[in-house]
């Protein structure tokens, strides 16, 4: 089954030939976003190792609780509100997490809507998060997770309300983020400790081990 699995492009020429509408022609960023989905589907086809990798963030302490971000070409400055002991130079990491899930939902509906030729005219995404901060600050035995995560989508689309649908549940499905939060997942840490000062050699000390 090819990337969109059942959901038919609603401007295939093959279905004006037998009668069906014809749709006015594609934007050519939808053009360019089906032509990129193809091409990606048909090397993961060939070789399986196509999609596997590793990507790797940084987060630096510059000074108090202000980090520098980094991944590859990207750089951001997080942080915390001032009355939390932050100097609030930036989102703090909350934001990041919401916006991850927010962007990567529109993304992939975009994506998915482009490839199957259904068109969006608007679209957003508001991700809503319960929380309560008394386990962050030791208070109480609760984890310091969100209590309820909710997310609305905001369409604005010509095509017939199923097929707008069909474009969500599909891109829902794909989503790497919405899997994120809602399937566990393997976490494991490596601690490397460093003496201040002069000597900067790891410590041998049994708790300062990789691990």
């Amino acid at each position: 089954m090819g990337p969109g699995q059942s959901l038919r492009r609603r401007n295939d020429p093959l279905e004006a030939d037998r009668g069906g509408p014809r749709m006015n022609e594609p934007h050519p960023h939808e053009t360019r976003i089906r032509a990129s989905v193809d091409r990606i589907h048909a090397a993961l086809e060939r070789m399986d190792s196509f999609g596997r990798g590793t990507a790797s963030t940084r987060a630096r302490v510059r000074q108090g609780l202000t980090c520098q971000v980094e991944d590859g070409a990207w750089s951001f400055t997080a942080d915390m509100p001032s009355k939390a002991g932050g100097s609030a130079e930036g989102p703090d990491p909350g934001v990041f997490g919401r916006a991850s899930l927010a962007s990567c939902l529109a993304i992939g509906y975009s994506l998915w809507a482009a490839h199957a030729g259904v068109p969006i005219t608007e679209l957003e995404v508001e991700v809503q998060a319960d929380y309560d901060t008394r386990a962050q600050f030791g208070i109480g035995d609760d984890s310091p997770a969100y209590r309820a995560i909710r997310w609305i989508v905001n369409v604005q689309s010509p095509a017939p309300e199923a097929e707008v649908r069909e474009v969500l549940d599909l891109a829902e499905a794909r989503s790497p983020y919405l899997a994120l939060f809602r399937e566990p997942q393997e976490l494991r840490r490596k601690v490397r400790i460093r003496k201040a000062g002069p000597d900067r050699t790891p410590s041998s000390h049994p708790d300062a081990r990789e691990r």
